[in-house]
């Protein structure tokens, strides 16, 4: 078989064993376009990776498995959690007297020696990410994964404005740190983000984590683009619903999807709701590609800056998308002085803003008929204030007095003067 025929079969199993099961034939007839031999290697080496995860999850299940064992210097004392990307175990270390989490590496790695080799080697590179928000790795240990065991619940909304944010300032420290040294996490999502008992966030499993910039040279392994899977133009990983448009779509990928995915996570933090849901793992990915974003359910409370800071981060035009998660971070830290929007004024106060435009057309033709004959009609405006206008008469001479509560102030008398630019407050109660 020939390395480029080698390459889209290897794209094809990795883009179907994403897929839900039921999912993947419909999937493969249209990968593959009448290529039956194609798909059947596809299927075949799809039927010998489940196998593989059988046996394996069958030695997970039984206590005198991995539980007890002893892994180079650490010896397994538990089973926290499955996932899509391995199995992530409770350790100690015994040269260092500390606990740690340990990751089993998916069969398919594990048993491919030139992608273990890549895999090492890119392990190194994240293993450099010294920072307080991002939980450390510290080795690769018989085709396992050795990382910081972290305290605490994964990232759940909704959250107090201030939460939200304190969190999401911490989560774009840890990008701004990854991004700096080129690595693109491509799976961020509240399941990984842990926050301690202390109120510090974790990110987590870089499981899918490209080292940036992507060669389009496949002969070199020294210029692989994932960290444990082919993440090459055509194979869709990562959760559907934080994932970006791209790459659901399967494109090539850079820091920006991150940045989406950031949005993503800030808002379910803000409304408690996923920003996309579908009954199907296709569904979601039509709804990131395609799917409206509706601002408005934003709680009311969030600030502007925080609404345009979220509109920027879900561009679905990437080249419009902002281009630094470190803007981001200096946009949290703005002064929140960054108000809410005004709210909407009563239904009732309504008829009395259109009453009062009408008025004021109506007098403003008047009165350039009245004083400049064939003069064209000019209109002025009374107030540039915030807020409702109760009441308003006109008084002799051209001069408007209203009743108004300007900038959530109390209702207060003003009297305008033609050719004046601001009305005066009239100091009176507006009972006189």
């Amino acid at each position: 078989m020939s390395d480029a025929r080698w390459r889209r079969t290897e794209e094809l199993f990795h883009s179907a064993a994403d897929l839900a099961p039921a999912e993947r034939s419909a999937f493969l007839a249209r990968a593959c376009a009448g290529d039956d031999e194609l798909r059947q290697k596809v299927e075949a080496l799809l039927a010998q990776d489940a196998a593989q995860d059988n046996v394996f999850e069958a030695a997970v299940q039984n206590a005198a498995g991995l539980v007890g064992q002893q892994i180079g210097p650490y010896f397994v004392t538990g089973l926290i959690g499955k996932g899509g990307m391995g199995e992530v175990y409770r350790a100690h270390d015994n040269r260092l007297e500390r606990d740690v989490a340990i990751k089993l590496l998916p069969a398919a790695l594990a048993q491919d020696p030139e992608r273990l080799a890549r895999f090492t080697r890119e392990a190194k590179v994240l293993a450099s990410l010294n920072h307080p928000n991002i939980a450390q790795i510290y080795g690769v240990e018989d085709q396992a994964l050795v990382m910081e065991l972290v305290a605490g619940h994964a990232l759940k909304g909704p959250l107090p404005l201030e939460t939200a944010l304190n969190y999401a300032r911490q989560i774009a420290a840890a990008l701004e740190a990854a991004h700096e040294k080129g690595i693109v996490h491509r799976d961020l999502k509240p399941a990984n983000i842990m926050v301690t008992p202390e109120g510090a966030v974790k990110v987590l499993d870089f499981g899918l984590a490209a080292v940036a910039p992507v060669s389009t040279d496949d002969s070199d392994p020294t210029h692989s683009p994932t960290l444990t899977m082919q993440t090459r133009t055509g194979v869709i990983m990562g959760t559907a619903a934080y994932m970006s448009p791209e790459q659901a779509a399967g494109k090539v990928v850079d820091k920006r999807a991150d940045i989406w995915s950031f949005g993503a996570v800030l808002w379910e933090m803000l409304t408690g709701r996923p920003l996309f849901e579908g009954e199907t793992v296709s569904h979601t990915l039509a709804e990131v590609l395609q799917g409206p974003i509706d601002f408005d359910k934003l709680p009311r409370e969030t600030p502007p800056g925080i609404r345009s800071l979220l509109r920027r981060c879900l561009d679905r035009n990437v080249k419009n998308r902002l281009r630094d998660i470190g803007e981001a971070r200096v946009a949290i830290d703005a002064p929140l002085g960054d108000a809410p929007p005004p709210a909407t004024a009563p239904a009732w106060r309504v008829p009395a803003l259109i009453a009062l435009a009408a008025a004021a057309l109506v007098f403003a033709a008047w009165l350039g008929t009245r004083l400049f004959h064939q003069q064209p009609i000019t209109f002025q405006r009374l107030t540039f204030r915030r807020g409702d206008v109760i009441t308003a008469r006109f008084a002799p001479g051209g001069s408007v007095v209203y009743a108004a509560e300007w900038d959530g102030g109390p209702l207060t008398l003003f009297l305008a003067q033609p050719g004046s630019r601001e009305a005066r407050d009239l100091g009176l109660p507006p009972a006189n």
